[in-house]
């Protein structure tokens, strides 16, 4: 792997292809920064997860996010809001005690609230009317990691939006990181192939 010529900049793969530095590493990594990150995603499932793994990031590596998410998917009925809305104190004793996730109980307690807000929200236009409202209309191409900023004026009112309907853990920085997640934003460096690139790539076995 080599750097390209910008300090920061994006890293030139084995592949011969530009990525994200932090997209340089662990294959797993690499395919999602490939296929998912800053690809448009809309729909409450595919929402509610984001946020939820967005969440549970906070204070570990996004890798370990990754490495779990099956077992997320598992633990948290596909994120389907209806059934995550309605867990019990006996599905959050269960999920204390899976291992297969991260056990905090307070980062727990709050998709299950999420789930709810969500259900909340249906009414009012939904989930992904409310994310996708706070789309900028530009913001700068970063050159380097550098140049990326933990939080914005965007996702401050983002963050803002989802407490006021009762969104629970999404500060500002959570709801940047979410933006850049599900394409609200482009934050790929200039020189990335992926940057420009709105459409997921498939993943293995797909058509």
């Amino acid at each position: 792997m080599t750097e390209t010529g910008t300090p920061g900049g994006p890293v030139v793969g084995d592949d011969g292809l530009a990525r994200c530095p932090w997209a340089s590493g662990d294959p797993l990594n690499r395919d999602y920064h490939d296929r998912e990150w800053g690809v448009p995603v809309h729909g409450e499932r595919a929402l509610l997860e984001r946020i939820t793994l967005e969440a549970f990031q906070s204070g570990l590596s996004w890798l370990t996010i990754l490495r779990k998410r099956p077992a997320f998917r598992a633990a948290f009925a596909g994120f389907d809001a209806d059934l995550v809305a309605a867990f019990t104190g006996d599905d959050i004793t269960r999920l204390m005690a899976d291992a297969a996730i991260v056990r905090n109980r307070a980062k727990i307690l709050a998709t299950v609230r999420n789930a709810q807000a969500t259900l909340d929200v249906r009414a009012r236009g939904g989930l992904d009317s409310l994310v996708w409202a706070h789309r900028p209309q530009r913001t700068d191409a970063p050159r380097s990691i550098g140049d990326l900023q933990p939080e914005t004026p965007a996702s401050r009112a983002l963050a803002r939006d989802l407490r006021s309907n009762g969104f629970v853990f999404v500060g500002p920085t959570t709801a940047w990181a979410l933006m850049q997640a599900v394409g609200l934003v482009d934050d790929h460096l200039v020189g990335c192939h992926r940057r420009g690139v709105s459409g997921r790539l498939p993943t293995a076995g797909e058509p």
